[in-house]
C-alpha cells in the first residue's frame, strides 16, 4: 500500500475536494467493463490541470506507486482497473470542446469528452466524427483513443487513429509534450503519435486532442436483411464487397443474439433466424438509392427470407437498436457476461463464424455472438456463472480456442477492446516474441520506473521491476 505520508502529499496536490479514498468510493473504482478483474486502488484523484498531473507523476517517480489514468471505465479488457499500489486518476474536469474549425475540418476537445456529445456538436454544423464505439453515449474520446477504439462506422470510415491529427501527451516523467501537429499532411520524424494511440494508458496521460472531421454524409438509408444460415452472411459480405459498395455498417447478430435482443427489446424479430444482418449506405442520395437497390438484389439472390429498409430518421433508429441493444439483452441471460472481440480477413469470416458455433458446443457453453461483419471484428460473448469455477474454466477455453483460430485465419486476438489484463497472456501467441519484446523495450524507454498503468499488455521484463512493484513486495512480506 502507498504510504499514508505520500497519500497526504497527494491530497495536497489535488486538493481535499479532488481527493476520494473511502471504501465505498475504492470499490466502485476497482474495476471497469471486463468481468471477474477487480482491484481496489488506494485513492482516487481528479485533477484540474496539466501541471497536477505532471506533479502527479513525478511523485510517482519518486515514491514508488503506480497511477492508473481511467476515462469512463467501460474498457473490455481490463485496461483501466488498478493495480496493487496505485492510485486512479479521474478526467471529469477536463471536459471541453476547445474549437471546432469549419475550414480545416479539425476539432480539439480535451480528453474527458464524451463521444457522444462531440458527435452531437459537430453534426449541427454539418460535419461528421465518425468514430462510433457501442459505447459513445458514455465513453470518452481520452478513453477512444487510449484503447483506438472502433464501433460500427469501421468498415468504411475507419477507427479512432484515423482521425487523430494531434495529442497533447504528459509522458510518466511528467514532461508535456505535442505528437502530430493540426496539418493534415505530416511526416516529420518517427511516428511516436500513432505509437501512442492504442497504448492503453501505458506510455502517457492525454490531455488535449486535435481530430480531423468530415463534411456530414448527405443521405443514408439502413436495412435489415433476415438470412437462415450462417454461410449465407459470409457470401453476402463477399458479394456486396466485389460490387464495389462499402456500407458505412454492416453488423450481424446470430440466432441467440437474435432471440435475446427479441425478448429484451420486443422488435418483433423471428427468432427462429441463423441470422440477422443489418446494413447503412451513405453519401449522396442518388448514389445511395442505386446501391440499396444493389444490397437488395444481392440479398434476394443469396436467399434473404426478409429485406427491409427504414423509411424515416425513427424507423432506422429502431432498425439500429437490434444491434446496440445486444450486449445488455445477451447480459440478462446469465449472471456474468464475457463480451469478446476478435478479428478475421473478411474472406475467412464464414469459417471463422462456423468454428465459433462448434467451440461453443464443444465446451457446453451458452454464446452469442455478434459484431462487424463489414471488417471481419466478431463479438463471441460468453453467458456463464463467475462462481461455477467449471463453466468458467470452460469458458476460458472456448476463447483461447477462438483466438487461437483467428490468428490460424490471418486475424487478430482483438480489433478494438484492447489487450489489457485480459489477453496479455495471448499477445506473444498473436504477434511473436520478438514484437512483444520490442513493446517492452519502448515502455522501458519511456517510463524506466514503471509507473504508468503497469502490468497491462504485458509484463516487463524481470529485471526490470517498478519500484512500485518492489515496494508492494516489501509491504507484503
Amino acid at each position: 500500500m502507498i504510504s499514508p505520508a505520500v497519500l497526504a502529499m497527494l491530497r495536497s496536490i489535488v486538493g481535499s475536494e479532488n481527493y476520494l479514498d473511502s471504501e465505498a468510493d475504492k470499490v466502485l473504482y476497482s474495476y471497469d467493463g471486463t468481468p471477474m478483474l477487480r482491484q481496489k486502488p488506494d485513492a482516487i484523484l481528479i485533477p484540474r490541470s496539466t501541471e497536477v498531473i505532471s506533479k502527479i507523476l513525478r511523485l510517482a517517480n519518486e515514491e514508488g506507486f503506480a497511477v492508473v489514468p481511467r476515462g469512463s471505465g467501460s474498457g473490455l479488457s481490463g485496461g483501466s482497473v488498478p493495480v496493487p499500489n496505485s492510485v486512479v486518476l479521474l478526467f471529469p474536469p477536463m471536459n471541453k470542446i476547445l474549437s471546432i474549425d469549419d475550414v480545416n475540418l479539425t476539432a480539439k476537445v480535451e480528453a474527458g469528452v464524451i463521444t457522444a456529445r462531440l458527435q452531437s456538436e459537430v453534426e449541427r454544423r454539418g460535419l461528421f466524427y465518425p468514430p462510433d464505439p457501442g459505447s459513445a453515449s458514455i465513453s470518452t474520446i481520452g478513453g477512444n483513443v487510449a484503447e483506438n477504439a472502433g464501433g460500427l462506422r469501421g468498415l468504411k470510415y475507419g477507427v479512432t487513429k484515423n482521425y487523430v491529427l494531434a495529442l497533447d501527451v504528459i509522458l510518466p516523467n511528467g514532461e508535456l509534450i505535442t505528437l502530430g501537429s493540426e496539418s493534415v499532411k505530416d511526416v516529420q520524424g518517427l511516428n511516436l503519435r500513432d505509437i501512442f494511440i492504442g497504448s492503453e494508458g501505458t506510455l502517457g496521460i492525454f490531455t488535449n486532442i486535435t481530430l480531423r472531421l468530415l463534411p456530414k454524409p448527405e443521405h443514408s438509408v439502413v436495412m435489415m436483411i433476415h438470412f437462415d444460415s450462417i454461410a449465407a452472411i459470409g457470401e453476402f459480405v463477399a458479394e456486396v464487397m466485389l460490387a464495389r459498395i462499402t456500407p458505412a455498417m454492416l453488423e450481424f447478430l446470430d440466432r441467440n443474439t437474435i432471440r435475446a435482443v427479441e425478448d429484451y427489446a420486443k422488435l418483433g424479430l423471428p427468432t427462429d433466424l441463423a441470422a440477422l444482418v443489418l446494413v447503412e449506405l451513405d453519401g449522396y442520395k442518388l448514389v445511395v438509392e442505386d446501391d440499396v437497390q444493389t444490397v437488395f438484389a444481392i440479398a434476394k439472390k443469396l436467399g434473404a427470407r426478409f429485406i427491409k429498409a427504414a423509411e424515416s430518421a425513427d424507423d432506422a433508429l429502431k432498425l439500429k437498436l437490434a444491434r446496440k441493444s445486444a450486449f445488455s439483452a445477451l447480459a440478462r441471460l446469465k449472471p456474468t457476461t464475457i463480451l469478446e472481440d476478435a478479428s478475421v480477413p473478411r474472406s475467412k469470416l464464414p469459417d471463422m463464424l462456423l468454428q465459433i458455433e462448434s467451440f461453443a458446443k464443444q465446451e457446453s457453453v451458452l454464446v452469442g455472438n455478434f459484431g462487424h461483419l463489414g471488417d471481419g471484428n466478431l463479438h463471441p460473448t460468453c453467458l456463464i456463472n463467475e462462481r461455477d469455477s467449471d463453466e468458467v474454466h470452460r469458458s476460458e477455453r472456448f476463447f483461447e480456442r477462438t483466438f487461437e483460430a483467428a490468428i490460424k485465419f490471418g486475424g487478430a486476438i482483438t480489433g478494438e477492446h484492447g489487450t489489457g489484463l485480459a489477453k496479455k497472456k495471448y499477445l506473444e501467441m498473436a504477434t511473436g516474441k520478438t514484437q512483444v519484446e520490442l513493446m517492452r523495450k519502448f515502455k522501458e524507454a519511456i517510463d524506466p520506473n514503471n509507473i504508468l498503468n503497469p502490468s497491462k499488455m504485458f509484463d516487463v521484463n524481470s529485471l526490470f521491476r517498478s519500484k512500485c512493484e518492489r515496494n508492494f513486495s516489501r509491504v507484503v512480506k
